[in-house]
């Protein structure tokens, strides 16, 4: 499987001017891309492609002529996933069009060269006919397997991105089970599994990270607002600012990981072939205060707006695709529509405030977990109805216990 490592490196001061240069480099590939896009389509009608962007970019760059490609693919990759967003209903999406000053550099398998030493050379290619001077860096960390692609990032300084073949196959397993996931923000997994047993993993130390995160700028927010943008006291300010988001992304990386993990286990634990998970996209847009259509829908407070628009629920399900592949399990998404409010007996709708769930009928339920029961009984009926069984035990976890 393909993994990335983020690690420090050393190298001279004129190495590191090339490096910085790289990436302004990179840069102006970028919006070279959509100029060269924007006067095709005008000249055309059409969208400019892969053959026709590297025709008119080629020589003129001080790279590597794969970390040009690189740049290119990634502008046709954002202009497709942006007509399929588009395509899909999210009308107020745009095609890639604000220019960069920096953009990450990429060099592929055949633009760099590791040592046993740590030792790295990042290939600057051919530039009017002359092979220029690799850059070379001193990598603290080189990853055990085969390298596939480097990538010059910045987070707080200029680090490098290895991606990496571990080694590792997806192994096959011969379970039969079926666990469905109800995601939340206090609760970041609930998950019921056909066995009768359920999971609650918490999130709310990542909430609580956000929330001082979120106190800590808006206090050097209101200070930034009176220094003239620019000047010395500005910037300090915004180093300030970025290192504590720079922490904060450690930390919900950190807590994701752990999260992802810990469900890995509990559903292989319970043998588990497929995991369902109820798709929650577009709650974190369309954060106005109230809906456009329904004047007298009930108004979000900004402090709620905040929060939706801040849980990262695409990271995690991300890090669980992987993580449960690798153990031979399944993951796929279904509309968890009215999943919480609907009774699985008598099929009444109640809108819930607390955590538990209640019917008028005497059934009480953590309203998360009464949730992802009624995901796995859609995925598994095409209906939310009742199961031949009850659930025996609620496991609760923290993701940094």
């Amino acid at each position: 499987m393909i993994r990335v490592i983020k690690t420090t490196f050393q190298t001279s001061k004129i190495d590191l001017d090339r490096l910085f240069a790289c990436n302004r480099e990179s840069a102006r590939v970028w919006n070279d891309c959509l100029i060269h896009a924007k006067e095709h389509h005008k000249q055309t009608g059409k969208w400019i492609g892969k053959t026709q962007l590297q025709a008119l970019t080629r020589g003129r760059y001080h790279l590597h002529s794969q970390s040009i490609q690189s740049v290119q693919e990634r502008y046709l990759v954002a202009r497709k996933n942006a007509w399929k967003a588009k395509q899909a209903g999210y009308e107020h999406i745009r095609y890639p069009y604000r220019t960069k000053r920096n953009y990450p550099t990429r060099w592929k398998k055949d633009g760099f060269a590791i040592h046993s030493n740590g030792k790295i050379q990042l290939s600057m290619g051919i530039h009017q006919g002359k092979r220029e001077k690799p850059v070379i860096v001193h990598a603290s960390r080189i990853p055990p397997g085969k390298v596939q692609e480097i990538e010059l990032i910045w987070d707080r300084k200029l680090m490098l991105a290895i991606s990496y073949e571990d080694g590792i196959c997806p192994t096959a397993n011969s379970h039969t089970g079926i666990a469905a996931i109800d995601m939340g923000e206090i609760h970041g997994i609930a998950a019921v599994a056909d066995t009768g047993q359920a999971l609650i993993i918490t999130s709310r130390k990542l909430r609580s990270i956000k929330r001082l995160r979120n106190k800590k700028h808006a206090k050097l927010r209101k200070k930034q607002s009176r220094c003239k943008k620019g000047s010395r006291r500005w910037k300090k300010l915004q180093r300030a600012i970025n290192k504590i988001s720079s922490k904060t992304d450690r930390q919900q990386q950190d807590i994701l990981h752990k999260m992802s993990r810990k469900f890995a286990v509990w559903a292989d634990e319970q043998q588990v072939k497929t995991v369902v998970v109820g798709d929650v996209e577009g709650v974190q847009r369309n954060t106005s205060n109230r809906k456009k259509n329904n004047p007298k829908k009930k108004r979000r407070t900004p402090r709620h707006n905040q929060r939706m628009s801040q849980w990262p629920f695409g990271v995690l399900i991300v890090m669980l695709s992987y993580k449960l592949a690798a153990l031979g399990i399944e993951l796929s998404k279904i509309d968890e529509s009215h999943t919480t409010q609907t009774y699985h007996v008598c099929g009444r709708r109640k809108k819930v405030s607390g955590r538990i769930y209640k019917c008028h009928c005497g059934y009480t339920m953590h309203r998360d977990i009464h949730g992802a029961r009624n995901i796995l009984a859609k995925h598994k009926y095409g209906e939310i109805r009742t199961f031949d069984w009850e659930i025996d035990k609620i496991t609760y976890l923290r993701p940094t216990g």
